[in-house]
């Protein structure tokens, strides 16, 4: 489990001048906390933590001695700079439920025989205990067919008794059309677009 340090943030000091000295701000919170505690964590160690860890990874985040089980509960980036402003976390109890979501990655899409794979799903929300946490789904779509669906219910995650989904079962993760059909298309605009 990755490591994370940080430090109680004076909230006197606005987050902008935090940011401008490379600080990333956040809080974490959690149901057997009397009161969430604002943060200021190095913004070098987030991202070096965000290459391996997302939205919905479990960490152990040290605050001045005390140390959490966590989860990355959001982060907000910044578009203009391109970085992390605020990462906020959740800390765990092993017998409580929280929500979170796992991402899904599609893996040997280059072995499917014949035609493309569109995914329509690229997460799958649900609540379960710590010791349960998904943070990555991986689907082997290489053995699909043209027509093949696999919806949420078909997911290992969906199969799991620790695991409730909150994302529709019934919801279509992945489906494998024919390469003909999409490339008709672009051929039909083609032709429409020169009359």
């Amino acid at each position: 489990m990755n490591t994370l340090k940080a430090e109680k943030r004076d909230m006197t000091i606005k987050a902008k001048k935090l940011r401008r000295e490379g600080f990333v701000t956040g809080c974490i919170f959690g149901r057997e906390m009397k009161e969430s505690i604002p943060l200021k964590m190095v913004k070098g160690d987030v991202e070096k933590l965000l290459k391996t860890e997302g939205k919905g990874g479990r960490i152990r985040l040290e605050v001045e001695g005390e140390a959490y089980d966590a989860l990355i509960k959001e982060v907000d980036f910044n578009p203009i700079k391109g970085g992390v402003d605020e990462i906020d976390f959740q800390a765990l109890v092993s017998t409580e439920k929280v929500h979170s979501s796992a991402e899904i990655h599609l893996i040997n899409t280059d072995k499917l025989a014949a035609g493309v794979p569109q995914q329509m799903l690229h997460e799958v929300d649900f609540k379960a205990l710590p010791s349960a946490l998904v943070e990555k789904i991986e689907l082997d779509i290489g053995d699909l067919k043209v027509g093949d669906t696999i919806r949420v219910k078909d997911l290992e995650i969906a199969k799991d008794n620790d695991v409730d989904l909150t994302t529709d079962p019934e919801a279509t993760v992945v489906t494998v059309t024919e390469v003909r059909a999409a490339a008709a298309d672009t051929e039909e605009e083609a032709a429409s677009a020169e009359e």
